[in-house]
């Protein structure tokens, strides 16, 4: 699969998933739905898995499914709103230089989490915040829906062409390639299906993503 080619000249952006992609927040995810599970009884590494690839209602359907979903949110959200108070936090090597570097008003975040826990992740690993955030309060359908990503170029005043996607997973691959995107992949082993490049990590992609932003890709 192939984006549409930017157009030569015009103005590029560059919209970032969150979890994964900038921030390293894997083992605090473990430890919310670690913590999670314990309390309703459940087996932690067995809830995990499930974690891993379903969104949190999807989850609670298939290791909890006596017990009321709205209460399980709810739940997880307090441990998710503790972690962000508490939970040591990490940047990926280069996601501030990154960011730093970009110039204004021409870069956004896409992420499946909520803006008040990416606002206190980023204050607690330095990060800047762009002008532009689309969380999951933003859109009715999140990734793999394209919605989000559309939202975000539109709320920059972007053509989709111009925009630029790095992810790390497959629901927002798929997202940003659904949306007419060129998509970039980061910090993993292999390549995710339908990705334009792939990058082991962050800080090597970092110099191309700059060169894509400035118009010299």
């Amino acid at each position: 699969m192939t984006g549409q080619p930017a157009r030569p000249g015009a103005k590029k952006y560059v919209l970032f998933d969150v979890d994964g992609t900038l921030i390293d927040a894997l083992d605090n995810q473990r430890r919310v739905w670690r913590v999670w599970a314990q309390q309703h009884g459940l087996d932690p590494d067995e809830v995990h898995r499930v974690a891993l690839r379903t969104r949190p209602m999807e989850t609670f359907a298939q290791v909890a499914p006596d017990r009321d979903p709205a209460g399980c949110l709810a739940a997880l959200h307090d441990l998710e709103d503790e972690d962000v108070r508490s939970g040591v936090y990490t940047a990926f090597d280069g996601a501030a230089g990154l960011l730093g570097s970009l110039p204004p008003g021409t870069w956004a975040l896409v992420t499946s989490n909520y803006e008040h826990r990416v606002r206190g992740r980023f204050a607690r690993t330095g990060l800047p915040v762009p002008d532009v955030i689309v969380d999951a309060a933003s859109v009715d359908e999140g990734k793999p829906s394209p919605v989000p990503y559309l939202l975000a170029a539109r709320r920059l005043g972007a053509e989709p062409q111009d925009c630029l996607v790095i992810e790390d997973a497959p629901s927002g691959v798929r997202s940003g390639l659904g949306a007419g995107m060129t998509v970039w992949g980061v910090n993993a082993p292999m390549a995710v299906d339908g990705v334009h490049r792939h990058f082991g990590s962050l800080a090597d992609a970092a110099a191309d993503i700059l060169a894509f932003a400035h118009g010299t890709p």
